[in-house]
């Protein structure tokens, strides 16, 4: 069979910017647990156009629920083709009755057990409406991703390390999908996967490598003789305490920490059930990551309960007080 498996961008732009993003791992992922003997292309639509002209037994996307108005068009595109469609994604597995009317088969939560029998049942004619996991999957079970696909970004290439997040965010859905259950893939796999990836710099699509120190202590020990260059997601709390931790991350090549910030207010923080992060503590924990000779990039929200007009200006001071290497600011949005 003929696959195309299809990330929507709600404007399709593919400017100078979009070649310095990170593309979907999620189709990288899905790619790797399709059958060898089926043909797979894959578009990330910041980055190609979709060809819609193009004869294709499955189209498979995968969307948010920014992106999932987007996904509608595509999928009634090629359903006017006489193509099959299947959605699957964060907003599938939350609202999968709404994007079943705009596709034939919606797959919810982690494809590695569904996926297989999804495309066996279509070759059969007995595709079924919707196909639910009966268990999370095991970490031994997570494949190398397909790098051979979609690798737009000129210089750095993604991979995932671990699935599960037990933090349970108010503002987070990532417990829906991968559960709360911290499950780390075995580092012999991940190493050899490391290795076969030609990019020098990896960008880490986890939740999170500070959920599990331990783990992550032994990754970025057999991480050291890779000679790469990584970026990862960490919470602030193990940031800000373990010497250990920082000092083996410099040593696996680790040079940026994402950090979920959130907010200047402990209410804020506490409201949102982050309970990893003491605001009283972030300068500190700053610096310390700093003065191991990584960045911190600060991930920040607006529109909390407790936010005020003078947000804005206590935040921008904080972040040059702080000196942040990066920000990145998102409007807390109640989602499905």
């Amino acid at each position: 069979m003929k696959i195309l498996l299809v990330s929507p961008h709600p404007n399709a732009t593919r400017g100078l910017f979009s070649r310095f993003t990170y593309p979907s791992l999620t189709l990288k992922q899905l790619a790797a647990i399709t059958p060898s003997e089926h043909s797979v292309d894959v578009i990330d639509e910041r980055f190609e156009l979709v060809p819609f002209d193009k004869q294709y037994d499955i189209v498979g996307i995968t969307s948010l629920t920014y992106n999932a108005q987007r996904g509608y068009q595509i999928a009634e595109e090629f359903r006017k083709r006489g193509t099959t469609v299947v959605f699957g994604g964060y907003h599938a597995s939350l609202l999968p009755e709404e994007v079943k009317e705009h596709a034939d088969s919606v797959v919810i939560g982690e494809t590695e057990r569904t996926w297989p029998q999804l495309l066996t049942d279509f070759q059969n004619k007995k595709l079924h409406p919707f196909y639910r996991p009966d268990r999370l999957v095991l970490p031994e079970e997570i494949p190398p991703a397909r790098h051979d696909l979609g690798s737009y970004h000129p210089f750095t290439e993604p991979i995932q390390a671990s699935r599960g997040c037990p933090t349970g965010c108010e503002f987070c859905a990532m417990q829906i999908v991968e559960g709360n259950h911290f499950r780390g893939r075995p580092v012999d796999h991940l190493i050899e996967e490391m290795k076969s990836i030609q990019k020098k710099n990896l960008f880490f699509a986890d939740a999170s490598l500070t959920i599990n120190p331990p783990y992550s202590k032994t990754l970025f020990k057999a991480m050291r003789e890779l000679n790469k260059y990584s970026e990862c997601f960490g919470n602030i709390n193990v940031l800000s305490r373990d010497d250990e931790f920082l000092k083996l991350a410099r040593e696996a090549g680790v040079f940026n920490w994402y950090v979920g910030i959130e907010s200047i207010s402990q209410e804020n923080i506490d409201a949102a059930g982050k309970g990893t992060n003491k605001v009283e503590n972030y300068g500190n924990a700053i610096k310390k990551i700093k003065d191991h000779g990584m960045m911190v990039t600060g991930f920040f929200m607006f529109g909390f309960d407790f936010d005020t007009l003078e947000s804005f200006e206590k935040t921008l001071n904080a972040i040059y007080n702080w000196g942040l290497d990066e920000v990145s600011f998102s409007i807390v949005t109640p989602y499905p």
